[in-house]
């Protein structure tokens, strides 16, 4: 949902995670409410994205490090059968685990709306990355507090595109 189609409630919600003190509660606590209410839903649905209408998937990748299977909830905006995620990690100083994950192991599992498919990650750079960037903006326009303060690092920009012989 885009936010100039969300309601008030969810706008406030969306805006609330920009700020400072929310993002720092929101990153210690919201993964684990999501993970519940996703199994609680049988992957249907995220606390994130049934208040806020953002939509949130959960994103499966294997350890940089580790070799272990990760999920993590992350927004994933739609670009034709691609999915886009921007490690943003709420405008901290450091990239989230995911997007390093992915880059070691681009091959990952994302599950939206309780279906899970395989995909595999390239990092959008150049003209394609200022177009999904902007097309992120429109749904949660937020990110540009993010990248102020995280002003040290460029936040990427991830296309999941299916892997072949697999329905979209």
């Amino acid at each position: 949902m885009r936010y100039r189609e969300a309601n008030q409630v969810q706008r406030f919600l969306r805006w609330s995670a920009t700020t400072a003190p929310m993002s720092w509660l929101y990153l210690r606590m919201l993964h684990h409410l999501d993970r519940l209410s996703y199994r609680l839903t049988r992957g249907r649905h995220s606390l994130s994205s049934w208040l806020s209408g953002l939509p949130v998937v959960m994103l499966t990748t294997t350890g940089a490090r580790t070799g272990q299977q990760r999920t993590a909830p992350v927004i994933a905006v739609s670009d034709g059968v691609n999915l886009v995620v921007i490690a943003s990690n709420w405008g901290q100083r450091q990239h989230p685990a995911w997007y390093h994950n992915l880059r070691a192991h681009p091959e990952a599992t994302v599950t939206v709306g309780g279906i899970a498919r395989q995909v595999r990650a390239h990092e959008a750079i150049g003209e394609e990355r200022d177009r999904l960037w902007q097309q992120d903006l429109e749904v949660y326009p937020g990110r540009t507090t993010y990248a102020l303060r995280a002003a040290n690092r460029p936040i990427p920009v991830m296309v999941l595109a299916p892997m072949t012989g697999q329905p979209g």
